[in-house]
């Protein structure tokens, strides 16, 4: 098997494992704050809020700062040291005794964070390109594999173990995904040109990077993907409650709206890659951000849960051509030898994404129905769809004076 091949494998099962460890502790962490002693109901969501985005405030942040060490000592050095340093956190979560210690433990994981972009990047780097948009895509469902199935898992083992094992288990996890890391990826790094490349600030960096124009509109493009999907993520389960009313089955179809797009981004995202690898990725981009758009009204018009279940899944089809057609066309624009330092710029648009989706989402849901948010989403992604064709288009060299 080629080189590469064995990397997308390992890098696969490692991103499944990690994404899997991470999301284990979402369905339980209010009730793991109860269970340290915290009980009034408004005290534990705001508390859950804080801890749940900690991380990617400080993920946001330092990613910039692993992206320069990453292009200087190497991808796989990066990989380890996230993969590890997580391992070790997530553990010290377990001998958590107030939300005090789950939220300062949970920045520093945000701090030492890092496997996800780190992976990409070895792979852009490590690529044949006519096979990167199949090697964007599969990597991505990875991800999306072990995000879907770890709250499922964490649910399962919450009720069988209880709350403290599972983050020895996430521990223990993320420690195997790092080994499988350092046993089987091989990485070409020139070490030797990468140190006498002059030292560079984060700010220089960007600086740097500005100067190809396709860079900063990808940036943007994460950003926007992310804040438009995540602004609904919060209501989710409220609007589930209300076109399915209050029962034993809430928690159930909740659950399985808010997962459905990950099976169907899951399945779509290698095969969205090998079309972009043919056609190329820019026109997949604009379709998949074209259709994104158009899945988010049937989302605002859904009269029963089977007709948002059945959107949602329309949605996650479009979705596993985004950022998958995004970090190919980063690896495309980026100089050589900026590769991860330009990976860990897109990793903090959309760790803010992440977190400022569903802040503002929340905050304006007291002035507007979901159903408005849903259309608002949808409106922001058709803008971000001919925004991207624009600044995406090779621009076209003037003509002469006088023309010929």
């Amino acid at each position: 098997m080629e080189r590469w091949k064995i990397n997308l494998a390992v890098l696969w099962a490692g991103q499944f494992l990690v994404m899997a460890g991470m999301t284990m502790i979402v369905p339980f962490l209010p009730l793991y704050l109860q269970d340290l002693g915290m009980h009034d109901q408004h005290e534990v969501a705001v508390w859950a809020g804080l801890i749940f985005a900690g991380n990617f405030v400080t993920s946001f942040l330092f990613q910039p700062l692993w992206g320069g060490l990453a292009d200087r000592y190497g991808r796989k050095v990066m990989l380890l040291r996230s993969g590890f340093g997580m391992a070790i956190v997530m553990t010290l979560m377990g001998f958590a005794g107030t939300a005090w210690h789950l939220l300062l433990l949970r920045m520093l994981n945000g701090t030492i964070s890092g496997f996800v972009p780190a992976a990409v990047a070895l792979m852009s780097a490590n690529t044949p390109r006519e096979r990167m948009g199949f090697a964007m895509g599969t990597l991505q469902s990875g991800a999306v594999a072990g995000s879907i199935l770890g709250p499922f898992i964490g649910g399962l083992m919450a009720a069988w173990v209880g709350f403290r094992p599972i983050f020895f288990i996430t521990g223990g996890t993320l420690f195997a995904a790092s080994l499988l890391v350092a046993w089987l990826v091989k990485e070409t790094f020139d070490a030797k040109e990468a140190a006498s490349k002059p030292k560079q600030s984060m700010l220089s960096s960007f600086n740097e990077l500005r100067l190809t124009r396709q860079l900063p509109s990808l940036y943007a493009v994460t950003f926007l993907i992310q804040f438009s999907l995540l602004s609904v993520q919060p209501l989710l389960p409220l609007f589930v409650q209300k076109l399915h009313g209050q029962d034993a089955m809430i928690a159930f179809y909740a659950g399985l709206v808010g997962s459905v797009t990950g099976f169907s981004n899951m399945a779509a995202a290698p095969v969205l890659g090998r079309v972009a690898d043919r056609i190329g990725p820019e026109r997949i981009l604009f379709v998949c951000l074209i259709g994104a758009a158009v899945a988010s009204v049937p989302q605002a018009i859904a009269g029963n849960v089977w007709q948002l279940l059945a959107a949602r899944f329309f949605l996650g089809i479009f979705l596993g051509g985004l950022l998958p057609t995004v970090n190919a066309l980063i690896r495309k624009h980026t100089p050589s030898g900026m590769e991860s330092r330009s990976y860990s710029f897109n990793s903090s648009a959309l760790s803010l994404g992440n977190m400022l989706g569903p802040v503002v989402g929340g905050a304006v849901s007291g002035f507007i129905t979901i159903q408005q948010i849903f259309l608002i989403s949808g409106f922001l992604l058709l803008i971000n769809a001919f925004w991207a064709r624009k600044s995406l288009t090779p621009l076209r060299p003037k003509e002469p004076a006088g023309g010929s």
